[in-house]
């Protein structure tokens, strides 16, 4: 969607968030899989709570994995190697409650031409507001939190904790962004770092740095408000696989099909399609077809062509519509969505998951999804 006049808020937690320690082991389980057995089927639910992680769902493959020791290792990475934020590794207990796929499901999906997993809506979204063609609030909550995470890599880590979370409002006027108007920023932190050390430190070395000139007089500045935030993580709060879908997804300016991405293989639509309608939707703003795009799907489960294939412009498009414009080129869009060519096209089988659940699903130039779809196929340059 577009917002014409107004305020929009979007928000991003860090690695440490229980959340997403969750997204990151269900993925870290997924692709130690995919290491072993490129055409593994995986469906990983993990939920945590203090010292008890569950891990549920369906696997189906010829890897030989631990998942109980691939859950722990994943604590450990996120800054709870030690128990000085309140987690250690060995000792917690890990239930698994893990089954092959229903074989049902597996003939709907199986054969040359692979059928979607299971039916459900996929979305792709961009957006000519930032150089990563994705929402200007989400970029900005997604910057502080990657400015936090760099500082505790480079030192901090005893005083700044694993677990964060940010939120950016900005101020549209006639459908662009005019002005930062609210940030607001948590971070967990040592009983050693007082609460008005902790403002003053993330005032000079995350948002001076990150936010710049868009921090005005007009800015509202909200640092740990609700006081000091020394028990963090899991031993706070309970997490779970898929609570953070918005987070994961354009932070809620474009529509969202529901299914989460993390821990399910590239069979599962409600992850491999939204990547590929990101790529479809990325090449429409960048070659100026439109200041914005959103491209929805629907897919029905053993099918392989998606069943409804439709793009919406918000009233930006610049001369005929994405779909007319790729029809003229003579891309049949819907063959190109179908699962077993997008996973072709986007290398999908490799075990590249867990760094998208802790550093982003989208606008980060390393990842296949965000590169030309049509670089083979067009001469013309893209837009700027």
């Amino acid at each position: 969607m577009t917002i014409k006049t107004g305020l929009f808020s979007s928000e991003a937690v860090s690695a440490g968030h229980p959340d997403k320690i969750c997204d990151q082991v269900s993925d870290a389980i997924l692709d130690a899989c995919l290491a072993q057995d490129p055409y593994a089927r995986v469906a990983v639910e993990t939920a945590i709570k203090g010292e008890l992680i569950c891990l549920l769902g369906e696997i189906t493959t010829m890897a030989q994995i631990e998942p109980a020791a691939i859950a722990r290792e994943v604590l450990g990475d996120l800054g709870h190697e030690d128990g000085a934020w309140g987690l250690q590794p060995d000792r917690v207990r890990v239930v698994e409650a893990l089954t092959q796929q229903a074989p049902e499901i597996a003939f709907g999906v199986d054969g040359d031409d692979l059928g979607a997993g299971d039916q459900g809506l996929s979305f792709g979204y961009a957006t000519r507001e930032t150089e990563s063609l994705i929402p200007l609030p989400w970029a900005l909550a997604r910057a502080l939190i990657a400015k936090l995470q760099t500082l505790r890599a480079e030192g901090l880590s005893s005083v700044l904790g694993p677990d964060a979370k940010a939120q950016t409002t900005v101020r549209y006027a006639d459908g662009r962004p005019v002005g930062l108007s609210t940030v607001v920023l948590s971070c967990q932190h040592a009983p050693t770092l007082t609460l008005s050390d902790l403002r003053e430190l993330l005032r000079g070395e995350v948002l001076a740095p990150v936010l710049g000139d868009l921090l005005s007089s007009e800015t509202a500045i909200h640092l740990n408000p609700a006081g000091s935030f020394h028990m963090g993580g899991p031993v706070a709060d309970a997490g779970l696989t898929g609570r953070k879908i918005i987070v994961d997804a354009y932070g809620g300016m474009a529509r969202h099909g529901g299914g989460a991405f993390s821990g399910k293989d590239a069979t599962k639509v409600d992850r491999s399609a939204a990547y590929a309608a990101r790529q479809i939707a990325r090449e429409v703003v960048a070659r100026g077809w439109a200041d914005v795009c959103e491209l929805r799907l629907a897919y029905a489960i053993g099918q392989a062509r998606p069943v409804a294939v439709d793009f919406e412009t918000f009233g930006t498009e610049t001369g005929a519509s994405p779909a007319e414009r790729y029809a003229s080129l003579g891309v049949d869009l819907a063959d190109a969505l179908r699962p077993s060519a997008l996973i072709a096209r986007l290398d999908l089988r490799r075990p590249v998951f867990r760094d998208t659940a802790a550093r982003g699903h989208f606008g980060r130039p390393t990842l296949a999804w965000e590169a030309p779809f049509l670089a083979s196929a067009i001469d013309t340059p893209l837009a700027s």
